[in-house]
């Protein structure tokens, strides 16, 4: 009984093997769902994306039932799939890897391999955990985002490159806008702080070549905007 529970046959289906299916789907759904909490919880996670983490195995499970051997199936699901467009960017790469392991969960659900389903969720969930516990996946450089807003008069290529020299360790001009009818232009560098810095110092000393106009200085460890 317990051989036929973790390894089904989906060749020709019943309501008792779509049950099954469909319940070792989300257990081990709900494995990656919690593994996804555990190593996102101090920076904060989207509920919504752990509802699709938790539901993605059990959709695709049934899909592959319901393609089973029927080749003709198949080509139909591919061409519906096209169709389907992400809508919104993740922010975080390592998400992408829980999203394939709920696709691969459900792929061995839905072909009746639950136990190597049970392997496979199991070996992912606690090497995630493990690169999360040893820090592995963490930043070693403080790099951020940069976005400095001067008068038109100012000529920009070369105006901070006495503060860039004394706070970062290295700098990019990504993108140059106009703003305001254009009487002040926005610069977006991609910017890497030297150790243990004085972000305020940075900050007034960039203020003080740009005018006092807004600066925006963002990413994973730092949020401040010192608006005129």
């Amino acid at each position: 009984m317990i051989l036929n529970i973790f390894l089904l046959s989906t060749d020709e289906l019943s309501l008792g093997t779509v049950l099954i299916v469909m319940l070792f789907a989300v257990l081990l759904g709900g494995i990656l769902t919690m593994t996804y909490a555990f190593t996102h919880r101090l920076e904060g996670f989207d509920r919504s994306f752990c509802v699709t983490l938790l539901m993605l195995p059990i959709v695709v499970s049934v899909i592959i039932m319901l393609v089973s051997n029927n080749i003709a199936r198949a080509f139909s699901l591919a061409g519906v799939f096209t169709l389907i467009r992400f809508r919104s960017t993740l922010s975080d790469t390592k998400d992408i890897t829980f999203i394939f392991a709920s696709v691969a969960i459900g792929l061995i659900c839905g072909m009746g391999y639950t136990g190597y389903g049970i392997v496979v969720a199991l070996f992912i969930a606690l090497l995630m955990g493990l690169l999360h516990i040893i820090h592995f996946d963490a930043e070693t450089e403080s790099r951020a985002r940069l976005k400095i807003v001067i008068p038109e008069s100012l000529n920009y290529p070369h105006a901070f490159d006495s503060v860039f020299m004394k706070y970062l360790k290295s700098y990019k001009l990504n993108r140059v806008k106009t703003t305001d009818f254009g009487t002040t232009f926005e610069l977006t560098y991609d910017i890497q702080f030297k150790p243990d810095i004085n972000q305020k110092g940075f900050l007034d000393d960039l203020r003080v070549k740009n005018s006092n106009l807004n600066i925006a200085l963002t990413s994973a460890y730092v949020a401040q905007v010192t608006e005129s």
